[in-house]
């Protein structure tokens, strides 16, 4: 029996797990990333959690390889994490070979909204389609596009960056350089950013807004609306551009979709010819934080 391990590598968790070619997951670890250490200890770290999983497999069992999904820019080609907020320990370091080579088993190193993308697609809300594109709301916005049940990369692995999508060409400055990028209008960062803009309150978190839009709260319900527009905005245009049959949505403000999804669905309504004419899906991931671990693990079984 064949079975493969995933590895989600965040700035502050890190989880594996093995699973069955069907999905199923077998045996799984979490732990906490340990950065303040240093480079060695979060290969160390990573080289240990596979080891220990590859020893609950030993006997029937073929390891198939290894997937991780790593926040920030790839260069897929080399398994280098050529820049990232959150591991910047790990930049312009071979990490795929390192690992690869300390386990002596074939690694594939992948940014992590491409192995969210790649989850629902195996077996979360994409698993009746090969074309998706899914949209990870968080503290900015990534992006991972699936075409033939493949990820689409790009010329070096920096396809699929959707949060720097323009939906207001004079709207708030964005550290890529832009202005009005779909995660300064759309993301968690940007939820706390706009209540502060209206004198919600101090302080207040995404999921502090929610709780007063949930209260009825008139100014949060109008950020959410705001926050809906600009998802339309950037999801009519790559109905426009794709014609996919379904578009996904994860991560920390999914809760609020029924403040910010009519705004939104309006919006490609208005702006997509394509959506008004097809049966073309918008809806909510179902993998949840899970996605990535999915993807990742999938990773040595695409054909």
């Amino acid at each position: 029996m064949k079975y493969t391990i995933g590895v989600d590598l965040g700035g502050t968790n890190l989880r594996a797990a093995s699973f069955t070619p069907e999905g199923q997951i077998i045996h799984r670890l979490s732990g906490k990333t340990t950065l303040s250490e240093g480079r060695d200890r979060v290969v160390h770290d990573i080289v240990h959690f596979i080891e220990e999983i590859r020893d609950q497999h030993q006997g029937d069992y073929q390891l198939a390889g290894v997937g991780i999904g790593v926040p920030g820019f790839i260069r897929i080609k080399e398994g280098v994490i050529a820049g990232s907020n959150n591991l910047k320990v790990l930049e312009n370091f071979p990490m795929r070979d390192a690992i690869s080579e300390k386990l002596g088993t074939p690694v594939i190193l992948e940014n992590d909204a491409n192995a969210a993308a790649m989850g629902e697609c195996w077996m979360g809300a994409g698993k009746d389609v090969d074309d998706l594109v899914l949209l990870t709301l968080g503290t900015g916005i990534g992006g991972g596009i699936i075409v033939d049940g493949r990820i689409v990369h790009g010329m070096t692995g920096m396809a699929g960056e959707i949060g720097h999508i323009t939906v207001h060409p004079e709207g708030n400055p964005c550290g890529c350089g832009n202005r009005g990028c779909l995660e300064k209008h759309a993301s968690a960062t940007a939820i706390t950013a706009l209540a502060r803009l209206i004198q919600l309150g101090e302080n207040l978190t995404a999921a502090d807004v929610y709780d007063l839009a949930l209260s009825g709260d008139p100014r949060a319900l109008q950020i959410f609306e705001s926050v809906g527009r600009a998802l339309g905005i950037a999801i009519g245009n790559m109905i426009n551009l794709l014609n996919f049959p379904l578009y996904l949505l994860s991560g920390g403000p999914l809760p609020a979709w029924d403040f910010f999804a009519p705004a939104m669905m309006a919006e490609i309504k208005t702006r997509s010819f394509t959506f008004r004419h097809t049966n073309t899906r918008v809806e909510r991931a179902t993998l949840g934080n899970l996605a990535g671990l999915y993807g990742a693990a999938y990773l040595p079984l695409i054909p």
